[in-house]
């Protein structure tokens, strides 16, 4: 059940060529729990993968990697508003949008496309287009790696933020998400006011609303602008949206009349990591077969060959100059190992 010196470059979409020294994935709870009890996984580190599309190797991992493939879809509850999903962590998240758009339920919608699975969704509360995981989680249930106990998180239990939850930092590398449970309307509440979709769905033609145009406007827009993780190695956004202060925001846009930002309930403003990149010069910027797109500077891009440590220190380039021009320091949103 357990491989050695596993290669793990089909395992991740920036393509990197590196080596895990024992590998294992598991397809249901017992699956898991077998493959824990193996001496030689014990003492190890344990890192749970889905499907490798938020994440930067810069090294060989010198532990026990565990794919998650625990799949199945079923509805598990329902009332006059709602319907409640149930979908297995190594499920691939878009597939999985598409399962709830040929369902008529809606919530999903406008996160049409994002790459991954669907253990990924609340780790990282994915969001796009005015739309985060948090909006329609309901619980999800996760098995403690030590302990060997299932625990059931709720919405308030994950502490979710932007880009982030207790997966994240609390309990990093500590549970493997088995099963996430979703609460979809039945009565779709429309999200078009952010980014193009409004534009998008006029190009398209569109008179009657659906949640399946806005789909598909989200992937014509996504399509249009950020590159095939089949063709280019990538990870979609490398980088945070950074939030600011109304004052530091005042400070900013007295320097730059032209930066893009969005007001935030707080009091903060929301910067948009991209425009900032973008002035800095790096978008289309190369450097050997590690790169930023030409059309989105938020994406850093593996163009064969790039080894792990060249991507992130174009990273660290980037992250310098942004800090050095706007005295903003930007965070990165993929997981480095």
């Amino acid at each position: 059940m357990i491989s050695e010196n596993e290669q793990l470059q089909s395992y991740n979409t920036f393509g990197i060529p590196v080596i895990s020294r024992y590998f294992a994935s598991f397809a249901n709870q017992n699956d898991l729990a077998s493959v824990l009890e193996d001496a030689r996984a014990k003492g190890l580190p344990r890192m749970i993968l889905g499907g490798g599309s938020n994440i930067l190797f810069t090294k060989n991992y010198d532990g026990l990697m565990l794919k998650n493939d625990i799949k199945g879809i079923q509805v598990v509850d329902e009332d006059n508003d709602h319907v409640y999903v149930k979908a297995g962590a190594g499920e691939n998240w878009h597939g999985f949008v598409q399962y709830c758009l040929s369902a008529d339920l809606a919530g999903l919608e406008n996160l049409s496309l994002i790459p991954g699975n669907v253990g990924a969704s609340p780790m990282q509360n994915i969001g796009a287009y005015g739309v985060e995981i948090k909006d329609t989680f309901h619980s999800l249930e996760a098995f403690h790696l030590k302990d060997k106990k299932v625990v059931t998180f709720t919405n308030n239990d994950c502490a979710f933020g932007y880009r982030e939850s207790v997966f994240k930092k609390q309990y990093r590398d500590q549970f493997a998400i088995l099963s996430v449970i979703y609460r979809l309307n039945r009565k779709p509440r429309f999200n078009t006011s952010y980014g193009a979709i409004n534009e998008e769905l006029e190009r398209m033609g569109v008179k009657d609303l659906s949640i399946q145009a806005i789909s598909q406007a989200v992937i014509n827009i996504r399509t249009s602008k950020l590159p095939d993780p089949a063709k280019i190695g990538n990870a979609g956004s490398f980088f945070k949206n950074p939030s600011v202060d109304a004052a530091a925001y005042e400070r900013l846009k007295a320097a730059h009349p032209q930066i893009v930002a969005y007001p935030l309930a707080d009091g903060h403003y929301k910067l948009a990591a991209g425009w900032l990149i973008e002035q800095c010069g790096w978008k289309g910027y190369r450097e050997g077969d590690a790169g930023v797109h030409a059309k989105q500077a938020l994406v850093l891009v593996n163009y064969g060959h790039a080894k792990g440590s060249d991507i992130y220190a174009l990273s660290q380039q980037v992250l310098d100059s942004v800090e050095a021009r706007f005295g903003v320091q930007l965070e990165r949103e993929v997981n480095i190992v």
